[in-house]
């Protein structure tokens, strides 16, 4: 599509490519924006779909989606489709009230949970499989974001599209290298059994999204799909609202990252340990952590190691708004990650023409670009590398802003949400093209047998327990 084609907007009874609109339905199991990436990847790409002219009806679970609104908007709307929210706080691992209970998917999500598994990607998907199988016909695409339950599997009332941001294997094997005893190691395990279900689930699917090249290259690698099924369609920042903004003042010695603070993905501890060698240099050097901050564990126990408790600061439940101008306030914005799909983050704080110091994990190259001309990349998993990355960046204005002009350029030539959109319709009019063959309709009969046949073997496995329950007092329930 021409830049005119899109900057007139769609026509009328045609969307912004010039075909006719798509009905989409848009799965998550979890939208929060305000707690994962997965949530903000719902909000601004759903936003920007309808805005090229499509109808989109976002369906999830709790944390619930968070969706745009607006005049422009009257064609996104929200299917709250309930779990029994087991990990709401401030009641995380909660046993359900008996009259809670309302179905054997209901069961079988509590008897996961006191098995120490975590039960949410199955069971929103075959809550998802009954509510799409009885609105056949409403929709024209499902487009799952990283379910990857057996539910899915089969017809589910439409073609399907599903997005992997990356394999949940990667986090599996950090938190296991993470993980001290053969009780915490055997705890990672059974919370990421789940794994082995989207494995053999992701296989199956006709056409998968990603994020970035290096994501496509581990779902082959890790989940064994074939790499002729897997397109990648590059996600990006909100530039308008991340942007540059010289009345916001900056202050000196502030150094901003977006981490959970004992994930060990996340590299924050590295961090914490570099933030100690750079205040050598740079005494006014002071870290803000956008998430929320661990009461014990590494993190914790770097900061107190190092004695940096009036140095570290961190901040949950703030406004876009009030995100966007921490981030504008920063002289740098730190990435530590050890790895990531893609890097929403580093995108951000370059569309605000922050400067970044960032690993080389995962897809983080892919996002931040060449060491020296867009960012300063520096190895994962090591605090000398940060330490000497921050501190010649704090030293040096000059190096600052011209790494923070050429980032914010380089997110508005690749990485933006209306460019994702209309890559994601393109395969969304793949999908629907292809269902229409004779040799798809056969593989889509026989992949529903199978997943029929599995799930009724995943609810004898995992609800062999179930069957017996008795549901126990608050004092007596289960712990995780």
């Amino acid at each position: 599509m021409t830049a005119e084609a899109r900057e007139a907007g769609p026509q009328e009874g045609l969307a912004a490519d010039g075909d006719r609109p798509l009905r989409i339905a848009l799965l998550t199991y979890k939208g929060n924006p305000f707690c994962g990436g997965q949530g903000v990847y719902v909000r601004h790409l759903s936003r920007e779909l309808v805005r090229l002219g499509h109808r989109v009806e976002v369906i999830g679970a709790q944390p619930y989606p968070v969706l745009d609104e607006g005049e422009d908007l009257q064609g996104l709307s929200l299917t709250e489709l309930p779990s029994l929210d087991l990990y709401r706080q401030p009641d995380p691992f909660r046993t359900p009230r008996r009259e809670e209970y309302r179905d054997w998917i209901d069961a079988l999500e509590v008897a996961t949970m006191w098995t120490g598994g975590f039960p949410e990607p199955l069971t929103f998907s075959l809550r998802a499989r009954r509510h799409l199988r009885a609105r056949r016909g409403d929709f024209d695409v499902v487009h799952d974001n990283q379910t990857l339950g057996y539910g899915l599997l089969g017809e589910v009332g439409a073609p399907l599209v599903t997005t992997i941001h990356h394999p949940i294997t990667v986090d599996r094997q950090l938190e296991l290298d993470a993980a001290q005893g053969r009780q915490r190691r055997l705890s990672v395990r059974r919370w990421y059994a789940f794994a082995r279900m989207q494995k053999r689930v992701a296989r199956r699917l006709p056409s998968v999204l990603t994020v970035s090249g290096t994501s496509r290259q581990e779902i082959v690698d890790h989940l064994g799909v074939s790499g002729d099924r897997i397109h990648v369609v590059h996600i990006g920042a909100d530039t308008d609202l991340f942007s540059p903004d010289p009345a916001v003042p900056q202050v000196p010695g502030r150094i901003v990252t977006t981490s959970s603070a004992d994930v060990p993905l996340k590299g924050l501890v590295f961090l914490i340990e570099a933030l100690a060698k750079v205040r050598t240099e740079h005494p006014e050097a002071h870290l803000v952590v956008v998430g929320k901050r661990a009461q014990d564990g590494p993190v914790a126990q770097a900061i107190e190691r190092y004695g940096l408790e009036g140095a570290v600061d961190f901040v949950k439940g703030i406004s876009d708004a009030e995100l966007v101008d921490l981030v504008r306030s920063a002289e740098v914005a730190c990435v530590p990650s050890l790895y990531e799909g893609f890097s929403l983050p580093a995108a951000e704080a370059m569309a605000t023409g922050t400067p970044l110091v960032a690993t080389t994990g995962g897809a983080i190259p892919e996002v931040a670009g060449p060491d020296g001309e867009t960012c300063l990349a520096v190895p994962p998993a090591d605090a000398g590398a940060l330490a000497a990355g921050l501190s010649r960046l704090l030293g040096d204005p000059e190096l600052r802003a011209r790494l923070g002009a050429a980032g914010r350029e380089r997110v508005l030539r690749r990485f933006t949400w209306v460019k994702a959109a209309e890559g994601t319709v393109a395969r969304y009019r793949e999908a629907v093209a292809a269902s229409a063959r004779p040799d798809f309709r056969r593989s889509a009969a026989t992949a529903s047998a199978h997943a029929a046949h599995r799930a009724e073997e995943v609810a004898a496995e995992e609800t062999a327990a179930a069957e017996e329950i008795v549901v126990p007092d608050r004092e007596s329930r289960a712990t995780c």
